[in-house]
């Protein structure tokens, strides 16, 4: 388990994820965010005069009655969202070999999503699951209220090291009623299936996947007799990764695994994206923005 970080280090930390993400979402992603998240709905702007072609369901029947002609209601546009960030904290996401752990760069997004949304005047929530509920961040506005989100990323403990993505989607329907924007965050190391509940969902709400992964799980190095331990479980064992067998048969397990995932997601009709931790996660989502619009 990782050792909590002396305050000065978080204070520290937090504010350097607070540059760099902040300016992310200020320079790259407002316009991006902006139109690739829709509103819940349409909001009732103001009433006109009736024109040919309007939909007579819009007219509005006290105005019409009051000017002695027909008006009809004008909607726009209902802009502001709640978002909920659905974070996976569970022990497999303490790795990484190359750049950073899988935790450090599920923060650096989870914090360039959230400046992004109180940009756009969203209120911004948090849920960090495991196999369980292990916090709920009510969504609120306001930059500290991000401060604390990004803390809490930071240097989070949770009860439990396993993943249970049921867990958090099921959750997500019971404490946020009306419609909202789901980041869900993980490395989606989850031997249980949560078809059934991501695709409920999803109805009601609208989910997006980011997947963060290392490209050691997709590829084992040729370095002879390597420990390894499951994060999850704290089982340990030794493997002979000068065996071409055994890394070819790795990297089908990788690719049977990531194809299940993508059939997943496309069952449940959630647009979802991968980025590996020593690749850049802005391209990424960039990509996934451009996707939606």
């Amino acid at each position: 388990m990782i050792s909590v970080m002396e305050t000065s280090e978080i204070l520290k930390r937090v504010r350097q994820i607070e540059i760099k993400t902040r300016g992310l979402s200020n320079n790259i992603f407002a316009g991006e965010y902006h139109s690739a998240f829709k509103g819940r709905g349409m909001a009732f702007s103001e009433v006109r005069e009736y024109q040919y072609g309007d939909d007579i369901r819009d007219i509005d029947w006290n105005v019409t009655a009051r000017f002695n002609k027909p008006y009809v209601k004008v909607f726009e546009e209902e802009r502001e969202l709640t978002v909920m960030l659905l974070v996976d904290v569970s022990g497999s996401l303490n790795y990484g070999t190359v750049k950073q752990m899988k935790r450090e760069m599920v923060a650096e997004i989870a914090a360039t999503l959230a400046f992004s949304a109180i940009q756009n005047n969203d209120k911004i929530g948090v849920i960090f699951f495991s196999d369980r509920i292990e916090k709920f961040i009510p969504p609120k506005k306001g930059r500290k209220h991000i401060l604390y989100i990004i803390r809490e990323l930071l240097d989070f403990r949770p009860v439990s090291q396993r993943t249970e993505v049921k867990q958090a989607v099921e959750y997500l329907m019971q404490v946020i009623k009306r419609r909202c924007t789901a980041f869900l965050l993980s490395d989606f190391i989850d031997n249980t299936d949560f078809t059934t509940s991501l695709t409920v969902a999803n109805r009601k709400h609208d989910i997006v996947a980011i997947q963060v992964y290392d490209r050691r799980l997709a590829e084992l190095p040729d370095v002879g007799l390597m420990k390894v331990v499951d994060a999850e479980s704290g089982l340990e064992h030794y493997i002979d990764t000068s065996s071409g067998k055994l890394r070819k048969a790795h990297r089908a397990w990788w690719t049977s695994r990531q194809t299940a995932l993508v059939k997943l997601f496309t069952h449940s009709k959630v647009d979802y994206v991968s980025v590996r931790t020593d690749q850049d996660y802005v391209s990424a989502l960039m990509a996934l923005f451009a996707q939606r619009n």
